[in-house]
């Protein structure tokens, strides 16, 4: 499997035969180049917030998964082929947006691997929300603070479900103009070992590669300008 930061929120991430973009942003908002990588499907945080769920620059040809669409119970959960999409709601946060808005987390399984991406998350995780976590062996997770999760609320999550691969995305890069912290601001917490600064925006892992222990992967944007 193969994962590229295309920037904030949105990755593409490829098995041998499914492309899967997530969180697609307008770039006239994160002034980023646009997403337009070609997928198989593309998943979506929510429909109304446009640094994430912005499709107009993707080719057509894919299955569009809103994960709000799929929060009720019972019904939370597709699947497309041989890929089950799993959604749990969130908010954006209630303490720091006056007008906190709706979103979802989703998971899937891709060439054996758990993998998590929280979307637009705001506040620490309920139980129920960590329940649905459990598992994960990498886990995409905003790291810029608020409005999205408080960091320290992030490191519990961390602790609790321990991923094998934690990979930032949501935080302070060339280009987006809205209040995220540097990255830095989440890796200091954790010991030098566990943090790997990448040279390039891809990651190329399997079951067999997966890290024994816990590793923070840093991976460079694709899509800002200038690059």
């Amino acid at each position: 499997m193969i994962i590229r930061w295309l920037g904030h929120a949105s990755f593409l991430i490829q098995g041998e035969d499914l492309r899967i973009i997530t969180d697609p942003y307008d770039p006239s908002i994160t002034r980023l180049k646009p997403v337009e990588e070609k997928a198989d499907i593309v998943l979506r945080s929510s429909d109304d917030d446009m640094a994430h769920c912005y499709i107009d620059s993707i080719p057509a040809g894919y299955s569009l998964l809103t994960a709000t669409d799929y929060v009720d119970e019972g019904k939370n959960q597709v699947q497309i082929g041989d890929t089950l999409f799993r959604f749990m709601p969130s908010r954006e946060s209630l303490i720091h947006k006056e007008v906190p808005r709706e979103n979802a987390f989703y998971r899937f399984a891709l060439e054996g691997l758990q993998v998590a991406h929280m979307g637009d998350v705001g506040n620490a995780l309920s139980e129920n929300q960590l329940k649905f976590l459990e598992g994960t062996e990498i886990l995409i997770a905003p790291t810029g603070g608020p409005p999205t999760i408080d960091l320290d609320d992030l490191i519990e999550v961390v602790r609790r479900i321990q991923p094998r691969i934690v990979i930032p995305m949501h935080f302070k890069i060339p280009g987006p103009r809205f209040t995220m912290l540097p990255v830095e601001e989440f890796t200091k917490r954790f010991s030098g070992e566990k943090v790997i600064t990448a040279e390039s925006s891809s990651l190329e892992i399997s079951r067999q590669s997966l890290p024994e222990e816990m590793r923070i992967i840093v991976l460079k944007p694709s899509l800002v300008k200038g690059q």
